[in-house]
């Protein structure tokens, strides 16, 4: 059994295996007097992990001497790419880094703890909340259940997406606040477009005016294929498959279709462009929350725009109260029909509220489209709550709007 101590009182390892993952606990100092020990235990757990992944957990480890090292070497040769460390300190990272050992392997640091008691709410969406942590700092916390590598795959996007050249807030640091975890952004006194435009509505069109120069501009950037950004259509195709034992071949072929006939681009798309994702930094914009990143024609985005200032606005008196509603925005629901006409005219170039209602009629299927993949999702709810989704919204609404699509000209 994985649960033997090292022969020596101030070094121990205890392993303890779940989901393909055998965490081996380290604790204590692993010096030349106990490395042999060390070295014995550590590829005894690798041979009885049969074929695990290999986790290091070096939160309670002290100190790792070259003989320790050495000790790694060998796991490695034998256990290939299947050795990661977690949680070591500072101390012990240092260790590891200059010794050419972060080259090696994946070693990541003790994750910082910090509190948001008593800090400012900023702003909230679908995976969390965003605090106020100073002047200088704040924090996005997930919802709780949302896993670290989920957090640190949309700090990794956040990393890429500034290096193409989009202006992302830099995120410096993974965080554990409370039972969640969060990314810290260096955000000096900068509030969020949705904040300005609660405080003062008459700062809509240079707010919203700026806000969709920005996203035309993000839509110039093409990624590259190293970038390793998903396809957003081929996500909406994935997703009608799910679908397959709730809707019938014929809705599927046809919504499959209606996905087909939209240009390929190779297009960087935000994923989740709205007022509360975009904050004013010394009188630029720049964006905190690029973790739904893809790339694919910029309809995508735009549909997601008129989900939150078209669809959302109009839906009030549903399962949702007025005040989760509106927090949703970020600001009044009575404003976003004015922040929509902004956008659409200054993306698109027009001015007038016929040639505004034109271009939003005629992107409809593709809000839809988006409303209801957000809302009709396969992930082991009751059989009975997808049907309901599937027929009020993908059945009623979607489809039927299916029948009248314009070609894309954007």
């Amino acid at each position: 059994m994985l649960a033997k101590l090292w022969t020596r009182e101030d070094a121990k390892m205890i392993v303890k295996r779940n989901g393909g993952v055998a965490t081996l606990f380290l604790k204590g100092s692993i010096s030349a007097a106990n490395a042999h020990e060390f070295e014995e235990e550590l590829l005894a757990a690798a041979d009885e992990a049969q074929g695990d992944a290999l986790r290091l957990d070096a939160e309670e480890l002290a100190y790792i001497s070259s003989a320790g090292l050495r000790a790694l070497v060998k796991l490695m040769k034998r256990c290939a790419d299947r050795v990661s460390v977690v949680n070591a300190s500072s101390e012990v990272y240092d260790v590891f880094d200059m010794t050419g050992f972060t080259t090696l392997m994946d070693v990541k640091r003790r994750i910082r703890e910090v509190s948001v008691e008593g800090c400012e709410l900023i702003g909230s969406g679908g995976y969390g909340k965003v605090y106020r942590l100073d002047e200088e700092t704040i924090v996005k916390v997930y919802n709780p259940g949302i896993s670290l590598e989920f957090v640190e795959q949309e700090h990794d996007v956040s990393q890429k997406a500034f290096l193409m050249g989009v202006p992302t807030a830099i995120s410096y640091d993974v965080v554990k606040v409370g039972d969640c975890y969060g990314v810290v952004f260096e955000m000096l006194d900068a509030k969020t477009t949705a904040q300005i435009i609660e405080a003062d509505p008459s700062q809509i069109p240079a707010i919203s005016g700026a806000s969709a120069k920005l996203l035309k501009e993000l839509h110039a950037i093409v990624p590259g294929p190293d970038a390793g950004l998903p396809n957003r259509k081929q996500l909406f195709l994935e997703w009608v498959d799910s679908l397959a034992a709730h809707i019938t071949q014929e809705e599927s072929d046809k919504i499959k279709a209606f996905l087909n006939a939209v240009p390929d681009r190779d297009t960087f798309l935000h994923g989740d462009y709205n007022a509360k994702n975009i904050m004013v930094l010394n009188g630029e914009l720049q964006l905190i929350d690029i973790g739904d990143a893809t790339i694919g024609h910029p309809v995508f985005d735009i549909a997601g725009l008129m989900l939150a200032y078209i669809i959302l606005p109009n839906s009030r008196g549903g399962a949702r109260s007025d005040e989760e509603m509106r927090a949703l925005l970020g600001f009044d629901f009575d404003l976003a029909p004015k922040v929509w006409g902004v956008m659409c005219a200054t993306y698109f170039g027009v001015s007038s509220q016929e040639e505004i209602g034109a271009i939003t009629q005629k992107l409809m299927p593709y809000c839809l489209l988006l409303m209801s993949y957000q809302s009709v999702r396969i992930s082991g709810e009751d059989e009975q709550g997808i049907a309901m989704r599937v027929e009020r919204v993908l059945r009623q609404r979607f489809l039927p709007a299916l029948d009248n699509v314009a070609p894309l000209d954007f």
